[in-house]
């Protein structure tokens, strides 16, 4: 798990370069300001992410299914609240349904949140 998880935070971080610079440049042209700064929110969020993961990655030692989940909930909360957003930036490009797309974020979101509550509760439980 402790792979996984600082596998999930350098490609998060990896790709979240990718499309800054994307979004930086190509989409600019391509999207609306109001588009364009989601898009960049869900950017912003998966590196914060990523270093989340990264940081977890190398101090926890993945043996109890506390330490498990608190990487879980934030590997998947990124993918369905980024990923969700960057396709809602493109839904009028793309033809996607927006009110398939629109409820995943907050869900992901949901799971970041957990995924803090998580660490900081494995902290004060540790005295970490």
């Amino acid at each position: 798990m402790k792979t996984f998880t600082l596998i999930f935070g350098a490609v998060y971080g990896l790709i979240s370069v990718i499309l800054g610079a994307f979004g930086a440049h190509l989409f600019k042209k391509m999207l609306t300001i109001e588009k364009l700064q989601s898009f960049e929110t869900g950017v912003r969020y998966q590196m914060y992410a990523a270093f989340f993961l990264l940081i977890i990655g190398f101090f926890l030692k993945f043996e109890s299914g506390t330490e498990k989940w608190i990487s879980i909930l934030m590997i998947a909360g990124t993918f369905l609240f980024s990923f969700s957003i960057y396709l809602l930036a493109f839904n009028e490009t793309i033809n996607l349904p927006s009110k398939i797309i629109g409820p995943i974020t907050p869900l992901g979101g949901l799971f970041m949140i957990i995924s803090w509550g998580m660490l900081i509760w494995y902290f004060v439980k540790n005295k970490f």
